[in-house]
């Protein structure tokens, strides 16, 4: 099993945190792993991207054009990266701002409205750990208690009190991810 992952977002929407979370929970659980980030100098709104790669098997290069899931969390990150999944791969789309809809059919497609439910959650931080609650309901590439092994890795200790906050936001994503269409 591998997985490539490209996570991509306006800068502070925690695309890079994702990628490390998901790649930490990949070490918890023995697999291999590879997280590289990608971003201006803006950080903050600014377009940010990281790829992710999970494996059984040693990997060769953590430098990728071509992905088996994409999670674009902006309408730039969904026309950049729309094309670079792998026909039969995953796209998830964050769908707050978007102007329009994926458009192919040899792919699967998830809408996610993590930020609406961030929002109902009274706290915007944990729009992220919605999103990987998607991603992890439609791919469990990593077993949850091991993602939360991974967020106390990435997450700095003085906010550790947050993380049955953010295990409940995974939950949350795995109930409101939608299959908009499935692969041909």
């Amino acid at each position: 099993m591998t997985e490539e992952i490209i996570i991509a977002g306006f800068g502070g929407q925690g695309v890079l945190s994702m990628g490390q979370i998901l790649c930490y929970g990949g070490v918890m659980q023995g697999k291999e792993v590879s997280w590289m980030p990608s971003y201006g100098p803006e950080m903050r709104g600014g377009t940010a991207n990281c790829t992710a790669i999970i494996s059984n098997q040693q990997i060769s290069s953590p430098v990728l054009t071509e992905f088996d899931t994409a999670i674009v969390l902006n309408q730039p990150s969904l026309d950049k990266f729309e094309e670079a999944v792998k026909p039969g791969g995953l796209l998830i789309y964050e769908v707050n701002g978007m102007t329009r809809k994926p458009e192919r059919t040899d792919i699967s497609i998830f809408s996610i409205p993590a930020y609406d439910m961030s929002v109902k959650m009274n706290n915007t931080k944990v729009f992220n750990m919605i999103v990987i609650g998607g991603f992890l309901k439609v791919r469990p590439v990593i077993e949850l208690e091991n993602v939360i092994k991974g967020l106390e890795k990435v997450l700095p200790e003085r906010y550790h009190h947050l993380i049955k906050l953010n295990e409940e936001a995974i939950h949350k994503g795995m109930d409101i991810v939608k299959e908009e269409s499935a692969a041909v």
